[in-house]
């Protein structure tokens, strides 16, 4: 069951187009992400892969998804507004993320941070789950550097802990250059899906970044506030299924774009 879910999310080329949307649940109704009719409207017209949403966006629009993949946000404890971290919680269980018609839950592994423990924790727990229920997990994997900037090394040890623990599918920062990344990956016995993080100003360097990524042996991308903060979301979809899924080249990418 679980391979019959991930080629849910997985297309035919072993690649994924993942647009994050579960950023509401922490941040409330950010820009962007404050109409989700119309973001998921656009979102299934793109020929991206899957959606990583909510509970809440999968209750009331569900039936809006189409044919995309759908990854749940399964953590969670606390708004931007609480003066209290370190903890984080799950927010169901794998069997309730199946019958929400879920093909796939996703949870934190926060390393070095306060967080990291109960991240842990929740991870080891749904993957215990998860071969009962044939529900795959991701596991985003976000690590606190030790010297100032995260190194490839942090990125090779935090999916390392990350598939030690059961993940299906890894998610997190792409660090080069490409050659020590390439290592990180072969380290990383499971599919790793490059994560966005913060907005950027420059369409070619997240672009580019991707393409090293790709190069290097990355399985996709798991984009969030760069695709809705954008002014034109539509086309950054379509510009990042070219490159993950068609020609591979930015320059024919930022055509997407315009």
């Amino acid at each position: 069951m679980k391979k019959i879910r991930l080629n849910h999310i997985m297309a035919k080329d072993g690649r994924t187009v993942i647009i994050a949307c579960d950023h509401a649940g922490f941040l409330g109704p950010v820009k962007g992400l404050d109409q989700p009719e119309k973001l998921i409207n656009t979102l299934v017209g793109s020929g991206v892969d899957a959606i990583l949403t909510t509970r809440g966006i999968a209750q009331r629009y569900g039936s809006l998804f189409g044919r995309l993949g759908v990854i749940l946000r399964a953590d969670g404890g606390s708004s931007c507004a609480s003066p209290v971290t370190g903890t984080l919680s799950r927010l169901f269980s794998v069997e309730n993320a199946c019958q929400m018609g879920a093909d796939a839950v996703i949870c934190m592994g926060m390393i070095g941070f306060p967080e990291e423990p109960s991240s842990l924790q929740n991870l080891a727990a749904f993957t215990a789950e998860s071969d009962r229920w044939g529900v795959p997990v991701i596991a985003e994997m976000l690590v606190k550097p030790k010297e100032g900037h995260t190194t490839s090394e942090d990125i090779t040890f935090a999916m390392r802990i990350g598939v030690e623990l059961g993940a299906d599918l890894i998610k997190a920062s792409y660090i080069g250059p490409m050659k020590s990344y390439k290592k990180a990956l072969q380290s990383c016995y499971r599919p790793v899906v490059v994560l966005g993080g913060e907005k950027v100003k420059n369409d070619r360097d997240m672009l580019q970044n991707i393409y090293e990524a790709l190069d290097a042996g990355a399985s996709g991308v798991a984009i969030g506030r760069n695709v809705w903060q954008h002014a034109n979301p539509g086309g950054v979809c379509r510009a990042l299924v070219e490159l993950v899924h068609g020609s591979g080249e930015v320059d024919k990418a930022l055509k997407e774009i315009g």
